[in-house]
């Protein structure tokens, strides 16, 4: 599932995120969501997080177990 909508993205569900620094690699983070920065319901790049170990990037994909 991708992180495009907000609703699907709440504090305490694993995500993988994209950071700034990684837009041009692509490369993943996982991580557990803290809070969630994106305020519309909908962001065509992802909804952008701050993880528990405080790294921000935006939900590329919902870890679904």
């Amino acid at each position: 599932m991708n992180g495009q909508n907000r609703s699907d993205i709440y504090p305490g569900l694993e995500v993988d995120i994209i950071l700034k620094k990684d837009q041009r690699s692509g490369k993943k983070t996982r991580g557990i969501v803290k809070d969630m920065l994106t305020s519309s319901s909908y962001h065509s790049r992802g909804i952008k997080v701050r993880l528990e170990d405080g790294q921000v990037g935006r939900v590329i994909e919902i870890v679904e177990e």
